[in-house]
């Protein structure tokens, strides 16, 4: 497909630069298992694009690599999920910025190794290992997984992926960033955060605006970054972190604040024209309201 041709290259230059400029940190978390990340701060109340007050931990594993809060062992709470999918020829760590932003938030975030993630199989393979590792008494991880709560995400041929893996009845929602378009979304059950980006010239916007129009039988939302184009979301997601931060905070862990970004007469995101060049919501979020009971 010319579209995974076109994203090839750029991506595995991006990786390879990413991993040059690493240096000894990502050589430690290769040989070491388990790298520890800065400690962030705190963000300001209802800023989801600041750090969250999870100290981060990256753990390299060969099928999947996991960022999660680093103290998770010691946790008073079980942990959310988000399972990643990768772009064409990509790897976790070209998106290492966004993965540990939401372990900073508290989330527990499989990345699938895979730069062909399409068919969503390695992400799949990673809500078996958690699963596994949640039951293991001898894991930092025993006890403090909330595999009642998993959302799945990815960009480009991983956002096709995350469409794909919708499907899964462990998944809760999906978050697919600039989709590519080897997926069916009339399989998926749960709600979806489409986003795309405005000057897009590899997945254009009206391709992730089909799979939204297509999604007429789940509360669905499309929302196209000003601005943004293929690569803004690798390295520093920028604009991207703070509407994904909030659509997964408000699916899988109750935030009110963050379900008022998307639902109800005051949707956040509808009134940003700053950050946002198109925002859609369907009939079914229309009739989503802004709070839980």
């Amino acid at each position: 497909m010319l579209w995974r041709r076109n994203l090839l290259a750029p991506l595995a230059a991006l990786a390879l630069v990413l991993t040059a400029s690493a240096g000894a940190g990502t050589a430690a978390a290769s040989t070491d298992t388990t790298a520890v990340a800065a400690v962030p701060a705190a963000p300001a109340a209802g800023d989801f694009g600041a750090p969250g007050p999870y100290a981060t931990a990256v753990e390299v594993g060969a099928i999947t690599t996991l960022y999660y809060p680093r103290d998770i062992a010691d946790s008073d709470r079980r942990h959310p999920v988000i399972v990643w999918g990768n772009g064409t020829g990509g790897v976790p760590l070209v998106y290492r910025d966004l993965m540990l932003h939401w372990a900073s938030q508290g989330f527990v975030v499989a990345a699938a190794n895979t730069p062909m993630s399409n068919l969503g199989i390695s992400m799949r393979a990673s809500i078996d290992m958690l699963t596994g590792r949640n039951a293991d008494p001898g894991s930092v991880f025993f006890d403090r997984v909330d595999l009642e709560h998993i959302g799945a995400s990815g960009h480009s041929q991983g956002g096709a992926a995350a469409i794909v893996v919708g499907s899964d009845p462990r998944i809760d929602t999906v978050l697919p960033i600039q989709p590519g378009p080897l997926a069916n979304i009339n399989a998926v059950r749960v709600p979806a955060l489409l986003l795309a980006g405005q000057k897009d010239s590899i997945v254009f916007p009206a391709l992730v605006k089909a799979f939204y129009n297509a999604a007429d039988h789940i509360p669905a939302l499309y929302g196209e970054l000003r601005g943004a184009d293929h690569f803004t979301v690798v390295g520093d997601p920028g604009p991207f972190a703070a509407p994904t931060t909030a659509w997964f905070r408000a699916h899988l862990m109750g935030d009110q604040a963050a379900r008022a970004q998307f639902f109800g007469p005051g949707c956040g995101i509808c009134a940003d024209t700053t950050t946002w060049s198109d925002v859609r919501r369907n009939s079914l979020a229309l009739n989503v309201p802004a709070a839980t009971p």
